[in-house]
């Protein structure tokens, strides 16, 4: 699978102990890459990267993203040949309580790697991942394409649409040319659901924990429409892009949007119904609460146009919206009868890549 782009080398997974990080490089390791990670710290607890057991199996960096000096070092020793950057404080609630730490480190993060790997003089293929958020959104039902103005109405939007820009001048600025030896392009995405996530302000590990405790589930707005997707439909886009990245020198500087198909798009409320049936603890019986939060501005719709990431990089989504919520509560269902979290999430893969080549998918040709 991805022509066996990853076997043997080197790759830099920055945010590795948080709940993408950790599916990515749980990934990664099966396609026979040595991975190194970069991250600062544990963002949670229960966390996947230490239920997965990955600290034996990769070689980890502590390091804050803003920390210029010890980014550069730490680039300089690993001497990467493929770099996902998925480092960030990804709450958007969060991002009103503490804007500038979202501001610096999303951005910052951005550009300190690009300066570290410039540094180095080395060749590298940089996937750097922002999100969805990064569009100005009008709620236009048609979806944002890439060419799409950037814009942004809370901190966290912000600090997205400006990574993008720092990423496209740096990559304009100092990796444009044909024969560069570093080739960029920028990953958006956002909405993933899976096993695993752990994080306070997100909607399923919200619901799980509530569920578990016998208490309703707080919303913000059950009718909100939201691309839902499985968290290793984005991350296949991910390896993709890196493959045909260091295939396809024209590739370099592009950004790519990766999400599910218009139809799949769902309401908050769907998705809580939906993981309510792979979920035993809430018997069905869906119970929450609109939590009213005026200084929140948040949208009632959001869609992504993929269609030049379907046809730059045959890249499509594999799992039905059905079958994305029951592979997430069944995740959870496991965890909390105590299972071999490694096994089944490793068998979880499986089946993903499996029915991804039943369905045709080109990124696994």
């Amino acid at each position: 699978m991805f022509a066996n782009t990853y076997h043997g080398k080197r790759v830099l997974v920055t945010g590795h102990t948080g709940f993408k990080g950790a599916w990515l490089t749980t990934w990664l390791l099966k396609l026979g890459a040595e991975v190194h990670g970069l991250a600062n710290g544990i963002p949670t607890q229960p966390s996947l990267y230490e239920v997965l057991g990955l600290s034996a199996r990769i070689r980890h960096h502590e390091a804050d993203v803003r920390d210029f000096g010890l980014v550069k070092k730490i680039v300089g020793e690993v001497r990467p040949d493929f770099i996902f950057h998925l480092a960030a404080q990804s709450i958007v609630k969060k991002s009103l309580e503490s804007p500038l730490d979202t501001l610096t480190t999303n951005l910052l993060g951005h550009a300190h790697l690009l300066e570290a790997v410039r540094d180095t003089g080395r060749p590298c293929v940089m996937v750097m991942v922002t999100s969805d958020k990064c569009y100005d959104n009008q709620e236009q039902p048609e979806g944002y394409t890439e060419a799409d103005p950037l814009g942004a109405d809370d901190p966290y939007g912000a600090s997205k649409a400006a990574a993008e820009i720092v990423v496209r001048a740096w990559q304009r600025s100092f990796f444009s040319g044909k024969n560069s030896p570093v080739r960029i392009a920028t990953a958006r995405a956002g909405n993933v659901i899976g096993g695993g996530d752990w994080a306070e302000g997100r909607i399923v590990p919200d619901c799980i924990r509530a569920w578990s405790a016998g208490q309703p589930v707080h919303l913000r707005k059950p009718s909100a429409t939201r691309p839902w997707q499985h968290v290793l439909e984005p991350l296949s886009g991910y390896l993709r892009l890196g493959q045909l990245l260091a295939e396809r020198p024209e590739l370099n500087g592009e950004a790519f949007n990766f999400g599910p198909e218009a139809s799949q798009n769902r309401t908050v409320l769907e998705l809580l119904e939906a993981l309510a049936k792979n979920w035993p603890i809430a018997d069905g019986n869906i119970k929450f609460m609109v939590e009213e939060t005026p200084d929140f501005k948040e949208a009632n719709l959001l869609r992504l146009n993929c269609d030049k990431a379907s046809s730059l990089l045959g890249w499509q989504p594999v799992l039905h919206f059905e079958e994305a919520a029951a592979c997430t509560g069944n995740w959870y269902q496991h965890f909390y009868q105590k299972e071999n979290m490694a096994d089944f999430t490793f068998r979880q893969l499986d089946f993903f890549t499996k029915t991804a080549t039943e369905r045709g998918a080109k990124w696994t040709l």
